[in-house]
């Protein structure tokens, strides 16, 4: 088979590591194809650089349906697990009965969740609003419940930081922990003091998030692995990279009408071809041609 067959499972035993897991952004599966033939034990599929990718802003306005699409295409690519974002569950505890089905069927390993009021917006921004507790209670349960294998986790992010403050953040996690959540994930946390009090009065694993021009502190995984947290997500980097690389080869077309004195920023086409293995598809091809002919050869010479 010249496809690869996609391993869900194993985000569970990452977390046991004494040490934080780096697991970058991935919008589309080439991306993602190439975080794991570089080492990263994971990756992350993220609710902004998929809207982005869309030309869309990161308010709700992506659906399921494309969420599970472009999940699929991806985890069909890679054997390390796929984190989802889901942003607040594509509706109430009933949709996010759904929403857990369909993504832990497109190959998710897990998913995330948040406590936002629709429409949601970056975790970054002003202006966002949570939910009560309870709503967000009621969706970890049904998350929890409708999941078909204890290896596909449940991320619950709490926005509350930004909104209610730290005490009401550290207080939602506590009890999301309760609710069943694998992993809280502590949204826009504003200093490293911050982050190393949550994780001293959260007791379960947790996830970080490093995305650029945001409201935290860049800190390293080893940083943040001295923290206490498990995981340390990178949503919209790559995407952010693609989008200014493009913008200055797109700019050199512009002016110098040719891009022959730039071909240094250029994935040569042999890297590209090495990293989908296209010979691999040529030679299944070749293969297959072969085995067709000598079984029509076979068949015609019994007749």
């Amino acid at each position: 088979m010249i496809f690869v067959s996609r391993l869900r499972w194993g985000l569970r035993e990452l977390l046991k590591s004494d040490e934080s897991i780096p697991v970058p952004g991935v919008y589309a599966p080439s991306i993602a194809m190439l975080a794991e033939r570089l080492g990263f034990k994971a990756v992350y599929l993220s609710g902004a650089a998929l809207t982005g990718l869309l030309g869309l802003p990161d308010l709700g306005v992506i659906t399921l349906s494309e969420v599970a699409m472009f999940t699929k295409y991806i985890a069909d690519k890679i054997t390390i697990p796929l984190i989802v974002d889901a942003d607040t569950g594509f509706g109430e505890a009933i949709n996010v009965a759904r929403a857990v089905r369909v993504l832990e069927d497109a190959g998710a390993s897990a998913i995330q969740i948040e406590d936002q009021v629709l429409p949601k917006k970056c975790g970054h921004l002003a202006g966002k609003e949570v939910v009560p507790v309870d709503e967000m209670v009621r969706k970890i349960i049904m998350a929890v419940e409708s999941r078909r294998s204890d290896e596909f986790l449940i991320i619950a992010r709490t926005d509350a930081r930004g909104v209610t403050g730290l005490e009401d953040a550290i207080e939602r996690a506590k009890v999301y922990v309760e609710a069943g959540a694998d992993i809280i994930f502590p949204e826009a946390l504003e200093s490293i003091e911050e982050f190393r009090r949550f994780a001293q009065e959260v007791k379960a694993p947790l996830m970080a998030n490093m995305t650029e021009f945001g409201r935290s502190p860049l800190l390293s995984v080893k940083e943040l692995g001295d923290l206490g947290y498990k995981l340390a997500i990178f949503p919209a980097t790559t995407f952010r990279a693609s989008m200014m690389a493009s913008k200055k080869i797109l700019e050199v077309i512009r002016d110098k009408g040719t891009q022959r004195n730039d071909l240094e920023m250029l994935m040569t086409r042999t890297e590209f071809y090495n990293l989908i293995n296209y010979y691999r598809y040529e030679e299944e091809d070749k293969r297959i041609d072969a085995k067709a002919k000598e079984l029509i050869g076979r068949v015609l010479r019994k007749v």
